[in-house]
C-alpha cells in the first residue's frame, strides 16, 4: 500500500506530460483510410483494391519516417504551369454561391448575373481547378525559399516549392514567421475525449490521374452525399482536352468510384454541368474534337444516357425556374433550346451575340419560355430579340427597342432591361423597368459618361459605375431611383482594375446580413483608401484601424491619416474564399485581408475582422489566410493563402478571438482548394491538392462535427445593438441582433431567427437622398445644381389635378425610418394649374432623320410642359396626310407612317389646348454619314443686314456634302454645296435658322434662333480661371452657364432678362458677349430715347462688370466672378504740359489729311486729273435646287463667287480687331463670332 501513492503520481505524470510528445501530437489528430500505403508512396495502389473500403479511423504508426516520405516528395520533378491566357472558362465555372465581390464585363452596359449567366462561370455549383493552388491577381509577399516551420518538428528544408505551378503567380516573397499557439491550440491526443475538440479526417488518391492537370469538382443536392469530380489533361499545344476521368463518392468524399466505364471508355468528357433547380440532373459534354454528344443523368450520376448533337456547344443558360429548360450556345454564334434537358434540340436564332441571351424571368415576362436575344446585324449594331423558346420564327419575334442598339450592351437582370445608343460621338443609356417601355437613364447632366457598368439591381434600385468625361482609371458610383431613370452621385474614384479577360472589376462590396451597408476602395489624392457606409451611400467614412497588431503592440493610427484598407476583389478561383468576406447567417462579421497605413497596399498584408458591423476592427494574422464560415457561420476556418504545401488549418469558434490549430495531412499538401456544401446540414469539408506535380490527386475529406459539443439552446444566444460610431438609427430603425456567445461549442440550428428586434426611428436628413437634379451641401442640406431649374421640371398631371412636387430630397430605398406630422423632406402635392403647352418635341423612334422608302417610320411626341389630358396632337406626315390625337397619352408607343417616294418631308407635330399651342418640326430625309453638325451664327443680327452663318461637321469628310438651309417658315430650303452662307433678315423678331447635312444615307441637323433688330448695345465677358476647369465645352453647357449669366445681370441692374442675350463662345480660356437689346415699350415712340437708354444701361454693366459684382455659384463654394474685357489704347493727347503743342499740331495734320481724303472721294469724278475706274455689279442670289417645285421665280448666284470658309473668319477676325475689343488673337481663331457688335 506504501507504494500505491508512488506508482498513482508517477502515472498521473505520464498522463499530463505524454501529449507534449511532438510526434503523438501530429498522429493523433487525423485518421485516415485502410491502406495507409497509398499515402506515401507515389506508384499508388489499384484503385479496386480500395474503392470499396471506407475509412477504418486506424492510428498512424510511430515510427513511419516523414523525413523520408518529405524527401521523396522534393525529388518530384516539376512542371511547368499552365498559361493563364485562353482559359478562362476552364478556369471558374459555377459554383451554389455568388460570390459578394462585384464584377463587370468590359463591354458596354454589363451588369454581373448573380443569379443566372451565359458563362458556365456561376451556373451549376461546379468549379474548374488546376494541379496549382489559385492565387488571386495582386502582387501578394510570399514565403517561397524559407523552411516551413508549420511542419512542426518535421520540417525539412528544400522542399518542393514551385511558384509557377499557380493559377496566378504571386510575385515578391513574404515574411515568415514561425507559427505561434494561442491558448487551447495544442494538439489533441490520438483518442480525443467526447468533449474535447477534434477533427475526423480522411483522405483517398484518385489513382491513373497523375498526369490531368485540371478539375471539376460539384457537391450534388441539399444535404446530399454525392460528390462528383471531372479531371481532364488539358493539351495547351492543341487546345484540346485529351484524357479525362469521371470519379463519383456516395459518402461525403470518404471512398471514390471511377465511372469511366459507364460513360464509354473512349470518350473523353470536357464540361460537367448541374441544373440548379434540381442538383441530381446532371449533363456532361463530350469532347467535340472526338465526338459531339450530351451525357444525361438524373440520379446524381449513378447512370448515364448519351445523346449525339450535330453542333458544338459552348455554353449552357439553365431556366431559373423549369429543370429541363436549356439554351445552348454554340461555337458558330447560334442559339439552341431543349425542353426535355439536352434529349432534343431545336435552333432558337442565328447571329446570336456570345452571353447576350437570357431566359425570362418568372413574374415579370408574361410566358416563362421567353427569351430575351441580342443579334448580331451589322458592324458595331444589334437588334434587341424577344420571342418564345421552342418557337422563335420571323413572325413571332418581337423588336422592343425601337431601332438598333450598340453591340454587347443587353443586360436583362430582375426587373430591368439595360441597353444603349451611340450616336454623334455620345452614347445614351436607356432601360426597361418591369417590362415597360424603354426610357433614357438620366444621369447629371453634365457627367457625359464615357462608359458604364451595372453592379447591381438588388432591392429595386441599380448601382452604376460610371466612367465621366474627365476620368481616365476611376469611375464614380451612382444611384438610381426604383424605375433606374434617374441616378445621383454617391462617390466619386472608385478604384478598378482589369482582370485576366480583360473585365472591369470595381472595388465595390455589398455586406451581407446588413442591408445598407457597403464597402468601396476610393482615390483620394493620389492614395486608395477603403470607406464605410451604413445608408446605402448617402455618407462615406474611413475604416478605424485596430488599437493592436496580432501579437498586442500599439499601432497608434489615428483618423484621418491613418486607417485601414481592405482588398475588394472578387476571387476568380471558386474554390478560394477571395479577400473579403461575410455572410448572411452571421450578420456583424467581416472578415478581410488589408493593411494599415494611409493607403491600400500589395504588400505586408494581414487578415483583419470585425464583429459589430465596422465600427471596430481586430487583427488575427499577419499573412494572408482563405477564410470561410462554418456551422451556418459559427465558426471560422482558416487556411494559409501560400504558395508552398501546408498540412495545418486554424479554427475558431469565438468570432478570431482565439484559434486553434489542427493538422489535416501528415505529409504538406498544395492545396488547391476547399470545397463545402453552403447552408447544410452537413459538417464537412473536401481539401483537394496533390503532394507533387506527379502525384495523384488528393482528396481530404475533414469532419468537423467534433468541433461542438452539443445543439445550441436558447441560453447560448446573446444579442448585439447595431449602430454607426454610436448612432443607433441605422437605416431608420434601431436593430438588435442575436448571435451564438463567442466560445460556446454548441451547434447552430440553420433556422434560427438573426434579427432580434427592430424598432423605426424619426426620419431625418441623411434618410433622404438628394433628388435628381439636387446636390448635397457642406451643411447637409440638398440645393439645385446650376444647371437645374427646379421650377421647369416636367409635371405629370392625373385626372386629379394635382401631383407630388419634389422638395429635393428623396427616400433612401429601403429605409424604414417614420414620418411624423409634417415632413419637410417628402415631396408636397401640389395643384395643377392649366398651362399652355411648351416644350413640345418631335423625333424619330430610332432617333434618326432618314429613312429608305416603304421602311416603317414610329414618330415619337413628348410635351414638357402642359395639360396633357386636354391637349390633343396632330402630326402632319408632310406628304399630305395628317393625323389628330384627342391627348397626347394615345401617342406613348409612337406614331407609325410609311413613305412611299423618295424626297425630304417637313414633319410638323402641333399641340393645342385652351390655354395656347406649341409645335415642333422635323425634316426628314427618305435618303446620307455625318456624325455630327454646329451651326455657327449670331444670336443678334441687324435687319437688313447680312449676317454669315456657318456650318460645321465632324469629322471632316473628303467627298461632297449637301447643305439644306431652312428660315422660318420657308417651303423651300437653300440648297448649297459650301458649308457658308450669307443671310438677310428683314423681320424682327425671332428668326429660327435650321441647317441639315447630308452625306449618303445620315442626315444630320443643328438649329439656331436669331434675334434681329434695329439697333444695339453688346459688351465682350471674360470669367474666373476656375470655370475653365469645369468647362466640358459643350453647347448645353454654354446655353446654362450663359443662362445663369444673364440672370445675374438682371438681378444687379433691376432690366429685364427679355432685354438681355448672353452669347458663350467655344474654346478656352470661356469668354462670352453681352447683348443688350432696345425696350419694346418704347422703341416704336422714341427711338433716339431707346438708343440713349441702351447707352446709359451699358455703362451700368461697364461698372458693375469692373467692380466685381456680377457673380454666380457654379456649385458648393465655388463661385464665378463675370468681368468686362477691355482694350487700353495709347491717348491720343500726351497730357504732359512740355509736348503739348507738338500734339496739337498733331492732331490737326491728321484731321487735314482726313478732309482731303473725303474730299478726293466724294468729287472724284469730277476732277478730271483723277481717273478712277470703276463698275457697277450686280451682285446676284444664291443659286436655289429646290426639293419641292421650281415654280418660284428666284434669282441666282453662281457658288464658285461665294468666299469660302476660311476667308469668312478672316473677314470676321480681321473686322473683330478693328472694333476696338481687347481679345486677344490666340482667343479669337477658336471661335465663333457674331458678325456685328454694336450697332
Amino acid at each position: 500500500m506504501a507504494l500505491w501513492p508512488f506508482w498513482s503520481f508517477f502515472l498521473l505524470s505520464c498522463v499530463l506530460l505524454y501529449p507534449f510528445h511532438p510526434e503523438f501530437g501530429v498522429q493523433s489528430e487525423i485518421t485516415f483510410s485502410r491502406s495507409i500505403n497509398r499515402f506515401y508512396r507515389l506508384d499508388a495502389a489499384p484503385l479496386g483494391a480500395n474503392v470499396a473500403g471506407k475509412s477504418s479511423g486506424i492510428t498512424v504508426a510511430l515510427n513511419v519516417n516523414d523525413n523520408e516520405v518529405l524527401n521523396r516528395l522534393e525529388m518530384e520533378e516539376t512542371v511547368t504551369s499552365k498559361p493563364s491566357s485562353g482559359q478562362q472558362e476552364d478556369k471558374t465555372l459555377s459554383r451554389n454561391e455568388t460570390p459578394a465581390g462585384i464584377r463587370a464585363n468590359s463591354n458596354d452596359v454589363k451588369i454581373p448575373h448573380k443569379k443566372y449567366e451565359n458563362t458556365e462561370e456561376e451556373r451549376d455549383g461546379t468549379g474548374l481547378m488546376s494541379k496549382r493552388l489559385s492565387v488571386r491577381g495582386k502582387k501578394v509577399k510570399r514565403s517561397v525559399g524559407a523552411s516551413y516551420k508549420e511542419n512542426g518538428d518535421r520540417s525539412t528544408s528544400g522542399e518542393a516549392q514551385s511558384p509557377e505551378r499557380f493559377v496566378d503567380t504571386a510575385q515578391g516573397v513574404s515574411k515568415s514567421r514561425p507559427e505561434y499557439r494561442r491558448p487551447g491550440e495544442e494538439a489533441r491526443g490520438s483518442n480525443p475525449r467526447q468533449s474535447e475538440p477534434h477533427l475526423d479526417t480522411s483522405t483517398f488518391a484518385l489513382s491513373g490521374d497523375s498526369a490531368h492537370n485540371q478539375a471539376m469538382v460539384h457537391w450534388s443536392g441539399h444535404n446530399s452525399s454525392v460528390i462528383l469530380i471531372l479531371t481532364k489533361l488539358y493539351d495547351f499545344n492543341l487546345a484540346a482536352v485529351t484524357e479525362s476521368s469521371l470519379w463519383r463518392s456516395t459518402d461525403y468524399g470518404s471512398t471514390y468510384a471511377k465511372l469511366n466505364d459507364k460513360v464509354g471508355s473512349r470518350t473523353v468528357l470536357s464540361y460537367l454541368y448541374v441544373c440548379p433547380t434540381n442538383k441530381q440532373k446532371i449533363m456532361m459534354l463530350s469532347d467535340p474534337e472526338v465526338e459531339s454528344a450530351v451525357l444525361i443523368s438524373s440520379d446524381e450520376g449513378a447512370s448515364f444516357e448519351k445523346y449525339p448533337i450535330n453542333f458544338n456547344i459552348l455554353s449552357l443558360l439553365f431556366h431559373p425556374a423549369q429543370e429541363n429548360w436549356i439554351l445552348a450556345y454554340s461555337h458558330d454564334n447560334k442559339l439552341y433550346s431543349s425542353m426535355d434537358f439536352g434529349r432534343k434540340w431545336q435552333l432558337v436564332h442565328d447571329s446570336v451575340m456570345p452571353g447576350r441571351f437570357y431566359w425570362a424571368v418568372m413574374g415579370l415576362d408574361r410566358e416563362s419560355d421567353v427569351v430575351h436575344i441580342e443579334t448580331h446585324i451589322a458592324k458595331g449594331r444589334a437588334q434587341y430579340v424577344k420571342c418564345r423558346a421552342h418557337r422563335c420564327t420571323d413572325g413571332n419575334r418581337q423588336y422592343i427597342f425601337p431601332g438598333h442598339v450598340d453591340t454587347n450592351s443587353l443586360v436583362v437582370q430582375d426587373e430591368y432591361v439595360f441597353t444603349q445608343v451611340t450616336k454623334s460621338g455620345r452614347t445614351s443609356y436607356f432601360v426597361s423597368y418591369m417590362r415597360e417601355p424603354f426610357r433614357q437613364m438620366e444621369l447629371p447632366k453634365y457627367c457625359l459618361p464615357k462608359d458604364m457598368h451595372i453592379i447591381s439591381t438588388d432591392e429595386k434600385q441599380v448601382f452604376a459605375a460610371v466612367q465621366e468625361w474627365n476620368q481616365n482609371n476611376t469611375y464614380s458610383l451612382y444611384i438610381s431611383d426604383s424605375p433606374g431613370v434617374y441616378f445621383i452621385l454617391s462617390l466619386e474614384n472608385l478604384r478598378t482594375s482589369r482582370g485576366s479577360a480583360g473585365n472591369l472589376l470595381v472595388d465595390f462590396y455589398k455586406v451581407e446580413g446588413i442591408n445598407g451597408m457597403y464597402l468601396a476602395n476610393k482615390l483620394v489624392d493620389g492614395h486608395i483608401k477603403t470607406f464605410i457606409t451604413y445608408n446605402k451611400g448617402q455618407t462615406w467614412a474611413l475604416l478605424p484601424a485596430p488599437a493592436t497588431d496580432v501579437v498586442g503592440n500599439n499601432l497608434h493610427c489615428i483618423l484621418p491619416f491613418c486607417s485601414l484598407h481592405l482588398h475588394l476583389e472578387m476571387s476568380e478561383n471558386p474554390y478560394t474564399s477571395g479577400p473579403i468576406t461575410s455572410k448572411k447567417s452571421v450578420p456583424g462579421i467581416i472578415v478581410g485581408t488589408g493593411n494599415i497605413g494611409i493607403e491600400l497596399s500589395s504588400s505586408n498584408l494581414g487578415m483583419f475582422i470585425t464583429s459589430d458591423a465596422g465600427n471596430s476592427w481586430r487583427q488575427i494574422f499577419d499573412e494572408e489566410y482563405n477564410i470561410w464560415f462554418l456551422d451556418n457561420g459559427g465558426a471560422l476556418l482558416g487556411v494559409l493563402h501560400a504558395a508552398t504545401p501546408i498540412r495545418h488549418l486554424w479554427i475558431s469558434l469565438d468570432e478570431g478571438k482565439k484559434w486553434d490549430r489542427h493538422s489535416f495531412s501528415l505529409a504538406p499538401l498544395y492545396v488547391d482548394g476547399v470545397l463545402m456544401e453552403p447552408e447544410s446540414d452537413n459538417h464537412i469539408i473536401t481539401f483537394f491538392g496533390h503532394f507533387s506535380h506527379r502525384s495523384e490527386w488528393q482528396l481530404i475529406k475533414i469532419d468537423y462535427t467534433g468541433l461542438f459539443s452539443r445543439r445550441c439552446m436558447d441560453g447560448d444566444y446573446q444579442t448585439w445593438l447595431l449602430h454607426n460610431k454610436g448612432e443607433l438609427c441605422v437605416m431608420g430603425e434601431k436593430q438588435v441582433y442575436m448571435k451564438r456567445r463567442p466560445g460556446n461549442r454548441c451547434m447552430l440550428a440553420q433556422d434560427y431567427s438573426r434579427i432580434y428586434s427592430s424598432e423605426p426611428c424619426l426620419c431625418t436628413a441623411y434618410d433622404f437622398e438628394c433628388d435628381y437634379g439636387w446636390e448635397r451641401q457642406t451643411d447637409g442640406k440638398c440645393s439645385p445644381a446650376f444647371w437645374f431649374n427646379p421650377n421647369g421640371a416636367a409635371k405629370s398631371c392625373s385626372s386629379s389635378q394635382s401631383f407630388l412636387n419634389s422638395t429635393g430630397y428623396r427616400k433612401v430605398l429601403s429605409n424604414n425610418c417614420k414620418e411624423r406630422g409634417r415632413n419637410f423632406f417628402s415631396p408636397k402635392r401640389v395643384a395643377c394649374h392649366p398651362r399652355a403647352p411648351r416644350g413640345l418635341q418631335l423625333t424619330t423612334g430610332n432617333g434618326e432623320l432618314s429613312a429608305t422608302v416603304q421602311s416603317n417610320v414610329t414618330f415619337m411626341i413628348r410635351l414638357d410642359y402642359g395639360d396633357s389630358p386636354s391637349t390633343s396632337i396632330q402630326l402632319d406626315f408632310g406628304d399630305g396626310i395628317k393625323i389628330t390625337y384627342s391627348n397626347l397619352s394615345r401617342t406613348d408607343d409612337g406614331i407609325k407612317h410609311i413613305y412611299r417616294m423618295t424626297g425630304i418631308y417637313r414633319v410638323t407635330a402641333s399641340a393645342e389646348n385652351n390655354q395656347g399651342s406649341d409645335s415642333s418640326t422635323l425634316f426628314l430625309h427618305i435618303t446620307s454619314p455625318v456624325e455630327r453638325v454646329y451651326l455657327s451664327a449670331p444670336i443678334v443680327a441687324v435687319s437688313g443686314k447680312a449676317a454669315n452663318l456657318t456650318a460645321v461637321v465632324w469629322p471632316s469628310h473628303t467627298r461632297t456634302l449637301t447643305f439644306f438651309w431652312w428660315f422660318d417658315n420657308s417651303s423651300e430650303p437653300i440648297i448649297t454645296l459650301e458649308g457658308s452662307i450669307s443671310h438677310m433678315f428683314h423681320r424682327e423678331g425671332k428668326n429660327k435658322v435650321t441647317v441639315q447635312v447630308a452625306c449618303g444615307s445620315i442626315v444630320m441637323q443643328d438649329s439656331k434662333v436669331i434675334t434681329v433688330k434695329e439697333f444695339f448695345r453688346s459688351l465682350l465677358l471674360s470669367f474666373s480661371p476656375t470655370l475653365d476647369e469645369h468647362n466640358p465645352d459643350i453647347p448645353e453647357w454654354r446655353e446654362d452657364i450663359g443662362r445663369v449669366v444673364r440672370t445675374a445681370l438682371s438681378k444687379v441692374s433691376d432690366v429685364p432678362e427679355d432685354q438681355l442675350m448672353v452669347s458663350m463662345y467655344p474654346g478656352l480660356p470661356t469668354t462670352a458677349e453681352l447683348f443688350i437689346l432696345p425696350d419694346e415699350r418704347t422703341l416704336s415712340e422714341h427711338k433716339k430715347n431707346s438708343e440713349e437708354a441702351l447707352d446709359t444701361i451699358s455703362d451700368i454693366f461697364a461698372n458693375a462688370l469692373n467692380q466685381g459684382r456680377i457673380q454666380f455659384e457654379l456649385k458648393a463654394n465655388t463661385r464665378i466672378i463675370v468681368y468686362m474685357t477691355q482694350q487700353t489704347l495709347a491717348p491720343l493727347v500726351d497730357s504732359n504740359t512740355i509736348h503739348s503743342g507738338s500734339a496739337m499740331l498733331m492732331l490737326l495734320s491728321v484731321v487735314f489729311v482726313g478732309l482731303a481724303a473725303f474730299f478726293i472721294y466724294k468729287f472724284k469724278r469730277k476732277i478730271p486729273w483723277i481717273h478712277v475706274q470703276t463698275e457697277d455689279r450686280h451682285e446676284k442670289d444664291p443659286e436655289v435646287m429646290s426639293t419641292v417645285g421650281q415654280n418660284d421665280a428666284m434669282s441666282k448666284v453662281k457658288l464658285s463667287e461665294f468666299p469660302s470658309q476660311k476667308e469668312f473668319m478672316e473677314k470676321e477676325l480681321e473686322g473683330r480687331s478693328r472694333g476696338g475689343f481687347g481679345r486677344n488673337m490666340e482667343r479669337i481663331v477658336t471661335r465663333e463670332f457674331p458678325n456685328c457688335t454694336n450697332v
